[in-house]
């Protein structure tokens, strides 16, 4: 049965049609990923679901009580709200009825009878007294922080908050817009596997080709105002389009040599004109104007770096060079060199100090301990994932060419609107403000002004963050056939696998290792991030993840037999409770691991309305028991270690 149907939908913004009639309906269990060139259409496409958008002509159908959740491609507002109350939005009419009955509950004043009880009328009929418990399992299902404020939280843990809100109200459609962007590459495999659960429909669009590829089972394209639809991986819808694109070129070359032969024909006036072929008049006028309404496919940008002088053989090197910001450890003492022509890739999770690196390795950084070296003869470019070398106010043409109307390229004179052609940027779109764009429209700018300096350095933070899938695989050719050196930042997995030769890997607690080859390799090789970039908010671990980890090192220490002497400061008895700590510890977590499992069942809360509170409350007190162990834990090894 379909949730969800578009029936002859059309939107245009001018003269350009984004959508043309386009229809197409979707079933629960289907994820189905939408894909098109940037300035395609795929987010006017959500909106129109989403009803934020009105359709010029055509109807969006959903099936009776039917719910959308969305996840924007904003970040939330990093503000004094709590994660609690965030997520518990979500929930919409029940949120607010909730939050206004409680209000009343507190004005002791003045009577409230009546409102009251027409509220507890709606709650029934809603089903929302319940909210609390949904919040607190929503939170407990994606291991949230929640009594944080969203302005103590990364980027990343506020996408997590707010996909928690999408589905606090349990909806039968989700849509999401880029929801990989900003987030590292722990909590993008994180978000697929949250996803990969989700029993109802779920469309999305998204430029990380290993996410696509890894949740898609259905294909939707945006192409020239048409939609395209393919049931399906993305590896096979691939296969499929180069078909239909080779079968499209055929049709159009017979078309155009139909037409060529009609024009001339007509053009041969006395003939044409005495047999008086009137039909044969009117056909032609109708291939004029089907010929006028193709649309031409959109061509690829055409790129090229401009590379300086080779720079000297050595880039750069480390000798024992390692750094920290107070009591955090970003860079353990390590040597590294750098070498003219190498592909390194930079991976690990947000705050882990891959811009500390970068900036000890360009000297804008004194490291704490150590040594830094420079090449001879470096010019270094920098892509900044922040676009922050953009002028918001200026012409795309502007930043470009920094006020003027002719830049060099490769040695040659070129007009700065003309060289933008070549980055799909035609001339009224080269004058427009670039905050006007739209975030691949950002990134092409940021690339062609990158590419009219000459460098033998290219440092790159994020280059593929809203880029189509075409210009992706430009971008990937271009960077493999530079002959300088690259230095990488990218949470984008296939785009490192592409283009890297080699990949510094952070591994928790200024742990930093080279492996040879791309991401995958570096997964071959046994490479995994630190637990911690998944359990935690912010770069300081918590009493809970120093527990786990003092605990597992002493459960380790055990298993080779080597054993700590007890200090004097521990008493006999103390000393046995510090050392049965880890398997006290350890069959905890095992026990919340089970109950967890059971408590994010779909069909958990269709039991017993007892015995969930009950399942609930035991959760709730291993959670707090597990808690007082390892403080308890933290305070005995503090006295030993004393």
């Amino acid at each position: 049965m379909s949730l969800l149907s578009l029936e002859q939908i059309s939107v245009a913004f001018g003269h350009n049609p984004l959508l043309s009639k386009i229809s197409f309906s979707a079933e629960a269990g289907e994820r189905v990923a939408i894909i098109g060139r940037n300035g395609a259409g795929k987010s006017t496409l959500l909106k129109v679901i989403l009803g934020e958008q009105v359709a010029d002509e055509g109807v969006v159908r959903l099936e009776g009580g039917m719910t959308i959740g969305q996840l924007p491609q904003e970040l939330p507002d990093a503000n004094e709200k709590t994660v609690r109350e965030v997520v518990s939005e979500g929930a919409g009419e029940a949120h607010s009825l909730m939050t206004r009955y409680f209000k009343l509950l507190e004005d002791f004043e003045n009577d409230h009878t009546n409102e009251l009880s027409d509220i507890q009328t709606e709650l029934d009929r809603i089903q929302g007294w319940d909210l609390e418990q949904r919040v607190n399992h929503m939170i407990q299902r994606l291991a949230l922080p929640a009594d944080k404020l969203m302005s103590e939280l990364s980027g990343g843990w506020r996408r997590r908050v707010i996909l928690a809100q999408a589905l606090i109200s349990n909806p039968d459609v989700l849509l999401l817009d880029e929801p990989t962007n900003h987030l590292d590459v722990p909590t993008i495999e994180w978000m697929e596997q949250q996803l990969q659960q989700f029993r109802g429909l779920i469309l999305f669009i998204t430029h990380d080709r290993r996410f696509l590829e890894k949740l898609a089972n259905r294909i939707i394209e945006l192409d020239r105002g048409n939609l395209i639809s393919f049931s399906g991986n993305i590896t096979a819808f691939l296969a499929f389009k180069e078909k239909m694109l080779e079968e499209e070129e055929r049709a159009n070359a017979l078309f155009d040599k139909r037409l060529a032969e009609e024009e001339v024909w007509i053009r041969q006036g006395i003939k044409a004109r005495r047999t008086r072929n009137e039909g044969r008049v009117r056909a032609l006028k109708a291939l004029r104007e089907e010929r006028s309404e193709r649309i031409n496919r959109q061509g690829n940008a055409k790129m090229a770096i401009e590379t300086k002088d080779k720079s000297g053989k050595l880039v750069a090197e480390f000798t024992q060079v390692g750094h920290s910001f107070e009591d955090k450890v970003i860079l353990q003492p390590m040597d590294f060199v750098v070498n003219r022509g190498d592909r390194i890739g930079l991976i690990g999770p947000n705050g882990c100090g891959k811009s500390t690196f970068l900036k000890i390795l360009l000297g804008d950084l004194e490291p704490e301990t150590g040594l830094v070296r420079q090449g001879t003869k470096l010019n270094v470019a920098y892509f900044d994932q922040l676009r922050e070398q953009l002028d918001p106010e200026q012409t795309v043409a502007e930043n470009v060419g920094e006020g003027k109307d002719v830049i060099e390229i490769n040695g040659q004179n070129k007009h700065v609107i003309g060289y933008l052609g070549d980055f799909l940027f035609p001339p009224e779109r080269a004058r427009t403000p670039v905050k006007a764009l739209s975030g691949g429209e950002r990134n092409r700018v940021l690339l062609a002004k990158l590419f009219t300096r000459p460098a033998n350095l290219l440092i790159m933070d994020e280059p593929t963050n809203d880029l189509d899938v075409e210009t992706l695989e430009l971008l990937e050719e271009l960077l493999m056939s530079y002959d300088g050196t690259l230095l990488l930042v990218s949470h984008d997995r296939a785009f490192l696998d592409n283009v890297v030769t080699s990949v510094i890997a952070f591994e928790g607690e200024g742990r930093v290792k080279e492996y040879v080859g791309g991401y995958q390799d570096w997964i071959r090789q046994g490479g995994k991030f630190p637990t911690e970039s998944t359990s935690q908010t912010d770069d300081t671990p918590s009493k809970k993840e120093k527990a786990k980890t003092n605990a597992k090192k002493v459960e380790e220490d055990k298993k080779t037999s080597i054993q700590a002497k007890p200090k004097a400061k521990l008493s006999y008895k103390m000393q046995r409770e510090f050392d049965n700590m880890p398997a006290t510890i350890a069959k905890l977590e095992e026990e919340i691991a089970a109950l967890h499992v059971t408590t994010s069942a779909p069909e958990f809360y269709t039991d017993d309305a007892d015995k969930v509170q009950k399942t609930l409350a035991k959760l709730a007190h291993k959670e707090e028991e597990l808690e007082t162990t390892m403080e308890r834990w933290l305070e005995l090894e503090e006295m030993q270690n004393g």
